[in-house]
């Protein structure tokens, strides 16, 4: 009975994650979960608190980032993304079709992967519109799905919020994480970009100059956009050498938002309209998932993890498809956390966790309940009534996840060998 319950609370967390992404569907599976799991007894209180306390750093710096996006587009940063894009229209489509994939790299890399899809597919959508009036039904797809598929890997531990948690559990410092993440990302975006090339090829052919134009004019940056700007760098930056001086990263993610939020209130915007521009749902989710995983152990799944990666005559890449296939199927937040306590004790060092978290970052590509952020981007999707079966879905997710996969683990067994 304890199994079944706590099996029954999964399913409803990652049914509630697919009923309704947005709002407090996160919050209301993750809620049912843990109830379910607690009265089959796998759970107890005492496990909340530990739940907060193994994440409240991560979930400092996850807030910090969240404030900074939030205050780049209360500023107007994201017409600027868009106004970079939209010369490259004016020539061939391929060039903005690849201009579009490395900004969202770019914005995946710096901000994290959901903020990329939350704020670069309707930028871009409403951008094609604009400069394609007529000829637009055809590139919507395929330049949606470049910004999905371009958060890949992620090559910074702020990237991705699960690889943030993941990474502070298990020790991995931000410079230690960039060192060896940095050319497995590479080498993955590189292996998707030429995937996605070829498989629209046929549209991306068109060469055929865009008639409309972007709606308005540019207005040079405003004091106070610069000023986030030059904070959001500056952050970045910080990042390696306080990583290296032994600083946590929490402290200066929170230097860095909190003047975000200075320069938006001082443009005019107000500390609540920040706020509500932010998913606060996901830490009440990413504490119940992380309290699921706790029970999933108690039941034995996290022991029968921890013996097939133990067992393997090929560890790595088993961690990493394990974690790919999970990821799709459970979602990779429980996924992640399930790896957290499954890693323990295992010979290996550290790359076990590069191999899990690559396939956690690229897995949820398999199918559309594998993250939160597929999720978003699939509602995204109704809302500017671009349609995408879910057969097409997992058909083109098949197609660039496996090749990405494989390329990425060969990279991180290269970086391994030369002993990064």
């Amino acid at each position: 009975m304890q199994a079944a319950l706590v099996v029954l609370g999964l399913v409803v967390l990652v049914g509630a994650v697919a009923w309704r992404p947005h709002g407090f569907g996160p919050l209301v599976g993750a809620l049912a979960a843990v109830l379910l799991a607690s009265l089959g007894g796998a759970i107890h209180a005492s496990d909340v608190l530990t739940a907060l306390h193994a994440q409240w750093r991560a979930f400092v710096t996850l807030t910090s980032v969240m404030t900074m996006t939030a205050a780049a587009e209360r500023l107007g940063l994201l017409d600027r993304l868009a106004a970079t894009i939209e010369p490259r229209t004016r020539g061939p489509v391929k060039h903005a079709f690849r201009v579009t994939f490395v900004v969202a790299v770019l914005v995946a890399a710096v901000l994290s992967n959901d903020a990329a899809i939350l704020l670069l597919t309707p930028t871009v959508l409403t951008l094609l519109r604009t400069v394609y009036p007529r000829r637009n039904p055809k590139f919507l797809l395929p330049f949606a799905f470049a910004v999905f598929a371009a958060a890949g890997v992620a090559p910074l531990v702020v990237s991705n919020p699960m690889n943030l948690i993941v990474a502070e559990h298990l020790g991995i410092g931000f410079n230690r994480y960039a060192l060896v993440m940095t050319p497995v990302a590479l080498a993955g975006w590189l292996t998707t970009y030429a995937v996605l090339a070829w498989y629209f090829r046929g549209v991306l052919e068109d060469d055929a100059p865009a008639l409309g134009a972007w709606p308005h004019t540019q207005a040079p940056l405003s004091i106070h956009a610069r000023v986030v700007v030059v904070t959001a760098a500056a952050t970045l930056l910080a990042y390696p050498v306080t990583a290296f001086l032994g600083i946590p990263l929490w402290p200066v993610a929170a230097a860095g938002g909190l003047a975000c939020v200075l320069a938006s209130v001082r443009a005019g915007h107000s500390v609540a309209t920040l706020a509500r521009g932010m998913a606060w749902p996901i830490f009440p989710f990413l504490t119940g998932v992380f309290v699921v995983a706790v029970a999933l152990e108690r039941i034995g799944v996290v022991g029968w993890l921890h013996e097939l990666y133990a067992t393997s005559a090929h560890r790595l890449p088993t961690i990493g498809v394990v974690s790919a296939l999970g990821s799709a199927v459970l979602n990779n937040h429980p996924m992640s956390v399930l790896n957290v306590f499954a890693l323990n004790g295992l010979a290996g060092g550290d790359t076990n966790a590069f191999a899990a978290l690559v396939g956690g970052d690229l897995g949820p590509r398999l199918l559309p309940m594998g993250s939160l952020a597929s999720l978003l981007w699939f509602d995204i999707l109704r809302k500017h009534e671009v349609t995408m079966s879910v057969s097409e879905f997992v058909r083109l997710g098949v197609l660039v996840t496996i090749p990405t996969l494989a390329v990425s683990l060969a990279v991180l067994g290269l970086v391994q060998t030369l002993g990064f």
